[in-house]
């Protein structure tokens, strides 16, 4: 693969990119393979390979917006480490035209021993700026971590969260062409995640490249244009973020299936009351609704009985209104519906103080027969970032009299149409 990066619209391109990491049972084999290296006739091989990425080809265009997904130990992280430089490939090339800024692991480039401003001078410089573009976003750094009482001690003292906020506020300031984050972000509080999911919009409006590594599918799905789905080091599939999650959905739902027995009948009590808290949200009480009572565990009739969810949270009042969305879940762990009221467009009327609790009304139910969890999720204004969730809030059982078979009964109509036989014809 050759490209004139002068002119091209191409960020990242990579051809047959591979990575091999050398596994040693014993450290004194590693000694053992260096005196006598495999390449000498009769010598033996002391370790044991271990493939994290085979064969990798893919072109990133300028301005695209690219999550990556799989699990653990399939081969993000070394990609995207690969792509920084930060990793040297085994066989193949990796090309990268622009500015990188990265957010990898927690507190990868930091020295734990110098203060955060030393930190970020370092940092900053590693990442290209120049001593007067150091010295002019300086203080904005600071101020966008959050960290400014601690900016002079070293970040060997700093919780897990100060490292990121600082990192990141590194990072986006460095105005990068190409912005890559692994993870970090989930480490952060609650308040500064939302600015920063706020930041990395902007960034992506701004026509930036960026590559988004998450668990969180919901957050791949609503940020990302495009998505790629890696598995045992290897491409499995590459296309529309939409797309993308629902294939790889599904096949973490065979996975449950196989391995999870998930006990029912012991949903999460309800939320304890709090109060509102600064620069956040939080879920107070998720419970259903059967017959005037309020129960975390219901009985239903399929297309019969009204379902009623009931979810309440405190906000800080100063922030906009949070947004709610709940899923319904099978026994195996397969999410069969959803709701949210961004998407049906309702809006949530809250008190001076931040307070609010909505209703969720299915009239009737049209669940057939399982058993099934309620999750509830609490969004910020756009649905993107999520300040709670409660997982297994509540559970109902369905029944019915009929012999459907299925997750849903969905409204359709039988009709008769005469088709005119042969002697009607004739006539």
């Amino acid at each position: 693969m050759s490209f004139n990066y002068a002119n091209s619209d191409i960020a990242i391109s990579t051809y047959e990119l591979s990575k091999c990491y050398q596994l040693y049972q014993h450290p004194k084999d590693r000694l053992k393979q260096f005196l006598w290296p495999h390449r000498w006739w009769g010598a033996r091989q002391y370790y044991r390979e271990l493939w994290a990425l085979r064969d990798i080809n893919l072109i990133i265009r300028h301005g695209e917006v690219v999550g990556i997904v799989g699990q653990n130990g399939s081969g993000k992280s070394t990609l995207l480490q690969l792509v920084c430089g930060t990793l040297t490939p085994t066989s193949g090339n990796v090309r990268v035209n622009g500015r990188v800024a990265a957010l990898l692991e927690l507190g990868a480039g930091f020295n734990p021993e110098f203060t955060g401003r030393e930190n970020v001078l370092m940092s900053a410089a590693i990442m290209g700026l120049s001593p007067a573009e150091i010295s002019l976003h300086l203080e904005a750094i600071i101020d966008f971590s959050g960290v400014r009482d601690f900016i002079d001690q070293p970040v060997k003292t700093y919780s897990s969260g100060m490292y990121v906020r600082l990192a990141f506020s590194v990072a986006i300031h460095a105005d990068p062409d190409i912005l890559i984050i692994d993870e970090a972000l989930s480490v952060g509080d609650g308040a500064f995640a939302r600015k920063s999911f706020t930041r990395i919009m902007q960034m992506r409006d701004a026509g930036k490249t960026i590559l988004f590594c998450s668990h969180s599918l919901f957050q791949i799905e609503s940020l990302c244009t495009r998505a790629i789905w890696i598995d045992q080091g290897q491409i499995m599939m590459d296309g529309e973020s939409a797309k993308i999650v629902s294939a790889y959905q599904t096949f973490l739902d065979q996975k449950t299936n196989a391995a999870l027995d998930m006990p029912f009948g012991h949903a999460n009590a309800p939320i304890a009351d709090k109060a509102h808290p600064l620069e956040s949200a939080h879920l107070n009480k998720v419970a259903l609704r059967i017959n005037d009572m309020e129960t975390q565990h219901a009985t239903l009739m399929s297309g019969e009985s009204i379902l009623m969810i009931i979810i309440s949270f405190s906000s800080d009042p100063s922030l906009p209104c949070p947004n709610v969305a709940i899923t319904l879940q099978t026994k195996d762990g397969r999410i069969v519906t959803s709701s949210a009221t961004w998407e049906d467009q309702f809006t949530i009327e809250r008190t001076f103080s931040g307070n609010a609790q909505v209703y969720l009304k299915f009239d009737p139910i049209p669940l057939l027969k399982g058993e099934y969890l309620l999750n509830a999720y609490l969004l910020c204004e756009r649905g993107l970032h999520l300040y709670d969730s409660a997982e297994g809030a509540a559970s109902l059982e369905v029944k019915q009299a009929s012999r459907l078979q299925g997750y849903f009964s969905i409204p359709h109509k039988w009709e008769n149409k005469t088709i005119a036989t042969d002697y009607d014809s004739s006539n």
